[in-house]
């Protein structure tokens, strides 16, 4: 999956933004998935839902017109853990790190507090001003070329794996930096690029393994289920431990 986050203050075109690029994607025939950041709390308190989502771990939704699944991710690893599209639109989300951005702004000084090394381009209220570009970022209106911002994120859209595991050498942060700047690519990522015989994920995220590990619990596993009754050499082993 592959993903970008629109980032920008109240009131700088982040939704009509996302909102445009996200039919010119679903157009094109790909699953688009958005996600939004909100400042206010999504359940009103001493509502229906919000008294079951006190007493379980997951409150599902039916009404009229959209059907909803309520619960409390862990971290964003977590939350994102539970998509599963092409494309990932992120609205908000100005602290996250390890996917490229769109700055939807107002202004210069805008967009000049939001880059953090991760902007790919401008976009929002400012593009109407004519602009061409803004700190070397070129300056997309979204609302009247949806085609060439969705272009943009059909070519420079990542997800890193947000795990910080330093078999690459660098941070998920550091890398994503180098990677919107053209010196490190997306097969650099040691986890992404690889295709482990053994995974393990902790509610949602991988845990990073050495080959010697993945072989330790590859034998360790086989090891002792050869011994059950019923057991047979498959191609795929799932295990799953849930605390209680």
């Amino acid at each position: 999956m592959r993903a970008v986050a629109f980032v920008g203050f109240k009131k700088s075109g982040k939704t009509t933004t996302v909102e445009a690029v996200a039919k010119v994607l679903r157009e094109r025939g790909y699953r688009v998935a958005i996600a939004k950041s909100m400042h206010a709390s999504f359940d009103r308190e001493n509502s229906d839902t919000w008294r079951f989502s006190r007493v379980a771990d997951e409150v599902v939704v039916r009404a009229e017109d959209t059907d909803a699944l309520l619960f409390r991710a862990k971290d964003v690893n977590a939350l994102l853990s539970m998509v599963s599209a092409d494309f990932l639109l992120l609205e908000g989300f100005k602290s996250i790190q390890h996917v490229p951005k769109v700055i939807c702004a107002r202004s210069r000084e805008e967009v000049g507090e939001l880059n953090d090394g991760l902007a790919i381009a401008v976009s929002g209220v400012i593009a109407g001003s004519g602009i061409e570009k803004v700190d070397g970022l070129p300056v997309i209106d979204g609302t009247k070329e949806p085609e060439k911002l969705a272009d943009l994120v059909e070519r420079r859209a990542f997800m890193l794996p947000n795990i910080d595991c330093g078999l690459c050498g660098f941070s998920c942060a550091e890398m994503a930096r180098m990677i919107v700047k053209g010196e490190k690519a997306l097969k650099d990522c040691v986890v992404l690029s690889s295709k482990p015989k053994v995974t393990v994920k902790i509610d949602g995220r991988v845990l990073p393994m050495r080959d010697w590990v993945q072989e330790l619990v590859e034998k360790t596993v086989k090891g002792m289920l050869s011994a059950m009754k019923g057991y047979r050499e498959g191609r795929k082993i799932e295990i799953v431990i849930r605390e209680e």
